[in-house]
């Protein structure tokens, strides 16, 4: 999906997530936000860093989701209610 967004945007500034590519699920073109699927950045955690389900939330609750890192912040699309 990633690879996709930015070849579609070359000349645009996009800010990624370090680490987490795979959990790339789409992009605001209003704002040029990329959009994550919480869940598939706990998945990428839990896979790679082998951290239990509640350790990966709550790391990114802290580090990742709550960061506000200027204009181009990703957007985390709350996916780990279903």
């Amino acid at each position: 999906m990633l690879e996709g967004i930015v070849e579609n945007f070359p000349d645009e500034d996009i800010l990624k997530a370090d680490g987490f590519d795979s959990a790339v699920i789409g992009i605001d073109i209003t704002t040029m936000r990329l959009i994550y699927s919480k869940l598939q950045c706990i998945e990428v955690l839990i896979l790679e860093e082998d951290m239990a389900y509640e350790e990966a939330l709550e790391y990114l609750e802290y580090n990742t989701f709550s960061a506000y890192v200027g204009e181009k912040t990703p957007i985390w699309c709350d996916d780990t209610i279903f």
